[in-house]
């Protein structure tokens, strides 16, 4: 029973009758146990490679062997989405975004030697986490995952009208990024599609081997380093404070924007362009 307004006459009770009321509000009050969640789907699967991405080792290049989980491989669609991994001895799991382009459409898949059969990752190294045990694998080492990737990506589809498209990544934040660029996005001519990569120096860069294909593919590059050397000739800083220097006064209707990386970039960069007049709706990340 629920007591929705005091009795009236609530001060004519006996102190026996109140304790009968207590203990029925308390037996109503007992609260209904919520439904059990699905238990997680695990798959089994081997590493093909384990190697570092930058001079430094602080980033790792992790790919992983699906060719006997082709529902896996099929269930990513989108730049942008996760896999989840339970890594020996770790007590939580984690999440890696995959830095490998989805798989093309079938007809395109034809045309290629085969089907993709791996997921790669750039995993960052952290001292005393499962990401760490997981660079300190070996190809062939055994390792679980979901046996579905996670999350929706990266939703294009509301920047497709978009004739001008700023991408601003910070340290591994450049993994789906990568994901991204290769599946495609950037190939519109009619597109202008400008990347801020920020890292504290050329040694913490990952994928500067790729950055002439990425040009190639329609992307401006603009690398910005936090603390470079003193041979370093190109822009400093962080890309927030970059970008807020170098931008012209943003034209909402015509701008689109992807984010990915460090919590105060990606908070600093929609503060400016939302003052700017610029919809959040325009604004992507792949969480």
């Amino acid at each position: 029973m629920i007591l929705r307004s005091a009795p009236r006459r609530l001060h004519l009770l006996r102190p026996h009758h109140l304790r009968l009321l207590s203990a029925a509000a308390l037996a109503s009050a007992v609260p209904i146990p919520a439904p059990a969640q699905s238990p997680i789907e695990w798959a089994e699967a081997p590493l093909a490679s384990v190697r570092p991405a930058t001079a430094d080792a602080s980033l790792f290049h992790v790919s992983l062997d699906l060719s006997a989980h082709r529902g896996l491989l099929a269930s990513h669609t989108a730049a942008g989405q996760f896999l989840r991994f339970r890594l020996p001895a770790s007590s939580y799991h984690i999440f890696l975004a995959i830095a490998s382009p989805p798989p093309p459409p079938a007809l395109e898949t034809l045309a290629l030697a085969g089907p993709p059969s791996c997921f790669e990752f750039l995993v960052k190294r952290l001292p005393g986490t499962p990401s760490a045990r997981l660079c300190d694998l070996r190809p062939g080492d055994l390792v679980h995952v979901g046996a579905s990737v996670v999350g929706r990506g990266f939703d294009v589809a509301r920047i497709s009208d978009a004739r001008d498209v700023l991408v601003f990544a910070t340290g591994s934040g450049i993994s789906p990024i990568r994901s991204l660029i290769e599946s495609g996005f950037a190939e519109n001519k009619k597109t202008d599609v400008r990347l801020f990569y920020g890292v504290r120096n050329l040694q913490r860069m990952a994928y500067q081997e790729r950055f002439e294909d990425w040009e190639s593919r329609g992307v401006k590059i603009v690398p910005v380093l936090s603390r470079p050397d003193s041979q370093w000739t190109g822009e400093r800083g962080y890309i927030q404070n970059v970008f807020s220097r170098m931008k012209n006064t943003v034209n909402p209707p015509s701008v689109g924007v992807i984010l990915c990386g460090h919590k105060q970039m990606s908070e600093e960069i929609t503060r400016v362009l939302v003052a700017d007049g610029l919809s959040k709706d325009r604004i992507l990340t792949n969480f």
